[in-house]
């Protein structure tokens, strides 16, 4: 979504209903952010016989099922990455720190990131929580669409 031809209120009310349905995973986030939330299948003979698989938190999987049924996943994330030179996790934490209402769909950019590649590579949903991005976007979401929905109402 283009940003900069939308009015304030426009992107409040496009971004809100799907941030809001992740902020309940905010204090699980807190909890568990540094910690690992999965661990490697240990059943019997499985290191014999077949390779393993991780098995995570069930939290972490009601986190990402919620983020998957959003409409706002974007997998054109990389567009994201490439357009503001983010390529490490330390420009992604930065991105993150500097983000303004204009850059909602970038913070939407990198969860998808997260959601979309986790699918893919067991770690990456893991060390979203570990590393504290998962985290780290909410609080920004939440701090964002609060101060202008805010202002919204202030100004009416």
């Amino acid at each position: 979504m283009d940003s900069d031809k939308l009015s304030v209120e426009e992107i409040v009310a496009y971004y809100k209903p799907d941030a809001e349905s992740l902020m309940p995973y905010i204090p699980w986030l807190e909890t568990h952010k540094g910690n690992a939330v999965s661990a490697a299948f240990q059943g019997e003979g499985v290191e014999k016989n077949s390779i393993t698989f991780p098995v995570y938190d069930a939290t972490l999987m009601n986190f990402v099922k919620t983020a998957q049924a959003s409409s706002l996943i974007d997998r054109n994330y990389v567009y994201v990455y490439s357009r503001n030179r983010i390529r490490t996790t330390a420009d992604e934490h930065r991105f993150i720190q500097n983000a303004t209402i204009k850059e909602m769909g970038g913070l939407w950019g990198i969860l998808s990131k997260y959601i979309l590649k986790g699918m893919t590579k067991a770690t990456l949903w893991s060390e979203g929580v570990r590393n504290g991005i998962f985290l780290e976007l909410l609080i920004k979401m939440r701090e964002i669409l609060a101060f202008w929905d805010r202002e919204g109402k202030e100004v009416q």
